[in-house]
């Protein structure tokens, strides 16, 4: 926990790992899948964010921001963490 990526992507993952759990207590309304893509999604960004700090290459830091940002994005309109429940 060095890097301002590795807060970022732990508190979006633990987030993403609290929904899982309480979806999982109701009727099935998400799929394994969508959860698998945004943790995947926070674990490169982490890797990219992380990457832009060890070589000083802001290149890394543009695509890890972006790839931050389409990730949340992705919970947001797929998972809809504050979305009317259906279960």
């Amino acid at each position: 926990m060095e890097t301002p990526y590795d807060w970022a992507t732990v508190i979006v993952f633990a987030g993403l790992i609290v929904l899982f759990l309480q979806r999982s207590q109701g009727a099935a309304r998400d799929h394994l899948w969508q959860y698998l893509v945004a943790a995947v999604g926070c674990a490169v960004t982490n890797w990219l964010g992380n990457q832009g700090f060890e070589l000083s290459d802001m290149t890394y830091h543009i695509g890890a921001v972006g790839l931050g940002i389409a990730t949340l994005a992705f919970i947001w309109i797929v998972l809809q963490p504050f979305g009317n429940s259906q279960g």
